[in-house]
């Protein structure tokens, strides 16, 4: 704080406790004319109420002067005085990190516990899910939702479903949090509308969606370069990140016109690295909660 603002603020609160101090002093002294009978001659409802003079309670006058001895106190013991640093020398920072300090003691005795179970394990641990929720919906919420329900508009799946693209393990987990991920569908509008359409169709027979069975019928032999990602019977390859095509769970939206876009245009996710961010033992804890929120079911 610069000169002229402690200066400033300093001079703000003489004037401000010297005038309401001088206002305490001299109010139970001021001499107010009154009558005879005790009252200062103001009336209201003709006369029947009439206002009267009586000195200050003593329970607020001894009160008052509390406040004031608590405010001198204050300025004294804390920093308020402009750049007055206060008797205890406490600041809004130092209690922080004791704040701080203190929590990590406590976190370090469950990290330690937490490191010596895997994911699977841990996802079942009251204190972890705790943890995990917290890291879970500060990072992760923004995209798969509060409640890991997914968001197709962002191509962020569903983590409830027990449904995944690169593996559904605790280490894999951990991986694709730690790592991140990159999923590529190339488009294929060089095939042709037709064939694109017709594509959509026999997707949409995998799993035995309603479909139209002569245009999926003719697209058949187009799945061989389809193959090569999602498998020849369509429930595709983890390793590569590429869907199921067979479970009726679509990461980009499974409507005709949703299925033809992701063909004819392609598609294109990431998910984020969150080593930057996390450090081993928060992404450790934050596998064990996704796993966690793809059990609920068989949990409960």
């Amino acid at each position: 704080m610069s000169l002229f603002w402690s200066l400033w603020i300093m001079f703000l609160i003489v004037l401000n406790l010297g005038i309401t101090l001088f206002l305490f002093l001299w109010a139970p002294r001021a001499k107010i004319p009154v009558r005879a009978d005790g009252t200062s001659g103001h009336v209201w409802a003709h006369g029947v109420l009439r206002e009267g003079v009586r000195p200050l309670p003593i329970w607020w006058v001894v009160l008052s002067a509390s406040m004031f001895a608590i405010g001198f106190a204050y300025l004294a013991l804390f920093p308020g005085f402009g750049s007055y640093k206060g008797i205890l020398g406490w600041t809004a920072h130092g209690e922080l990190a004791e704040h701080v300090a203190e929590n990590n003691a406590k976190a370090d005795q469950l990290l330690t516990r937490f490191r010596l179970y895997t994911p699977e394990q841990l996802s079942a641990d009251p204190a972890a899910q705790h943890i995990g929720e917290r890291l879970y919906r500060d990072n992760c919420a923004a995209c798969h939702g509060r409640q890991g329900k997914g968001n197709v508009a962002l191509g962020a799946p569903d983590l409830t479903d027990n449904d995944w693209l690169y593996g559904g393990d605790g280490k894999t987990i951990t991986t694709s949090i730690h790592d991140g991920r990159q999923g590529v569908m190339p488009p294929w509008n060089s095939l042709g509308e037709d064939n694109v359409r017709n594509l959509a169709q026999y997707v949409l027979s995998l799993s035995d969606s309603p479909h139209d069975a002569a245009k999926a019928e003719a697209a058949k032999p187009l799945f061989a370069t389809c193959a090569a990602c999602h498998g020849p019977d369509g429930k595709g390859i983890q390793a590569l990140g590429a869907p199921n095509l067979t479970d009726k769970i679509w990461l980009h939206g499974g409507t005709v016109a949703d299925i033809e876009h992701s063909i004819g245009e392609g598609q294109h996710g990431q998910m984020p690295a969150w080593s930057p961010r996390l450090n081993d033992d928060q992404i450790h804890i934050l596998a064990a909660y996704v796993l966690h929120l793809s059990h609920q079911d068989h949990d409960s």
